[in-house]
């Protein structure tokens, strides 16, 4: 005899819609300021142009043009994440960082595009991005050890410009959202009088 155990309570999922036309001009907002900001690094000499771009050792190069890399990375980035959220219109915190690291996403891909059709299309820590410039090695043959640590250290300064990149994406799309960036602003959210602010987010 069967017994009835109640009712059966199914999981529910609470998906987060991704709205692809602000990520879209977020992404390509951060690859002009990429772009912009890597001929201006190359306009004041902090970057270098054509085969020398890549980044071949670090004691080479100077505190000035560590400290602009460092600064162009992440705002070309902040500015992609704040343009996917206002152009959405999104007022919460959370779902503007999500876009704000979408755009991210597609910016990155399309600038691994950009290197591989076109080599090193923009200058500094981007640049080994692109393909290699030096012939590989024959098989059997041993690899040049400067060749390798270029190598090593291109891909180290990319992988520095892309995680700032991350970071610049989040923030930015939290000063887009337009509320107050610390960590305990969720707990007093729904605590605020008057009328709250129209956007997408709020028919979700």
């Amino acid at each position: 005899m069967l017994r009835n155990r109640g009712p059966v309570v199914y999981e529910t999922w609470t998906a987060w819609p991704v709205y692809w036309s602000p990520v879209l001009v977020g992404a390509l907002a951060s690859i002009v300021a990429v772009v912009l900001f890597g001929a201006i690094g190359t306009a004041v000499g902090s970057y270098k142009a054509g085969s020398d771009a890549r980044i071949r050792d670090f004691s080479g190069i100077g505190r000035a043009a560590v400290a602009y890399a460092v600064f162009a990375s992440f705002l070309a980035f902040v500015i992609g994440g704040w343009v996917t959220a206002r152009v959405g219109g999104i007022r919460r915190a959370e779902p503007a960082m999500l876009h704000g690291a979408i755009s991210f996403l597609v910016a990155t891909v399309v600038l691994l595009a950009l290197a591989a059709l076109g080599g090193s299309v923009y200058n500094g820590w981007y640049a080994a991005l692109g393909p290699s410039l030096s012939a590989p090695a024959a098989p059997g043959q041993a690899v040049d050890p400067s060749a390798a640590k270029a190598a090593a250290t291109g891909a180290m300064a990319a992988a520095v410009a892309l995680l700032l990149g991350l970071a610049g994406s989040v923030v930015g799309g939290w000063m887009g959202s337009g509320e107050p960036m610390n960590f305990t602003h969720y707990k007093t959210r729904g605590m605020t009088t008057g009328p709250v602010a129209s956007d997408r987010t709020t028919r979700i």
